[in-house]
């Protein structure tokens, strides 16, 4: 079942990553008592990711912190190192990467797709939304390779 706005997150694993290393965390603890942008990518160092996806909620995080936004991350299913190059590179300091190397997250929401034609597996759609105290306030899973909905400039509109 897809999770829907007004549902509290299932309890997941995810792997943050920091500068001493990975650190496994919950879906309960990490999300209680903050407000936090949260997108979902299918794929570290993918093109459409890479050029518009992340570069996006970099560029507009003091826009979406003025907003009420306590922190922004961002998921995909790859393993923490993947996550924390592919933020290095992208100068992404103001978005926690959280690692969803096994994809419990994506199943757990109910937000899967299969990536095998391209070689890549089972991913995590591309998505956004805006979880308060473990609670999803905003939810915009975008249509299969379509980019819009889960920008971070639709995302401030609808703040």
């Amino acid at each position: 079942m897809t999770i829907q706005t007004g549902d509290t997150l299932p309890d997941a694993k995810l792997v943050k990553v920091t500068e001493g290393g990975p650190e496994q965390v919950s879906t309960a603890d990490y999300f209680k008592g903050r407000k936090v942008a949260l997108f979902s990518v299918p794929g570290a160092f993918t093109p459409t990711c890479s050029a518009k996806h992340l570069p996006g909620f970099v560029e507009k995080a003091e826009e979406l912190k003025a907003k009420g936004i306590d922190e922004i991350a961002c998921t995909a299913v790859n393993d923490a190192f993947v996550m924390g190059a592919w933020g290095k590179g992208a100068g992404a300091d103001a978005i926690t990467m959280l690692a969803d190397g096994n994809g419990a997250f994506a199943e757990a929401v109910g937000l899967t797709m299969d990536g095998t034609a391209f070689g890549m597996g089972k991913r995590g759609q591309r998505f956004s939304m805006v979880v308060n105290d473990g609670v999803v306030e905003q939810l915009n899973v975008e249509a299969p390779g379509e980019f819009r909905v889960s920008s971070a400039d639709h995302m401030l509109e609808q703040l």
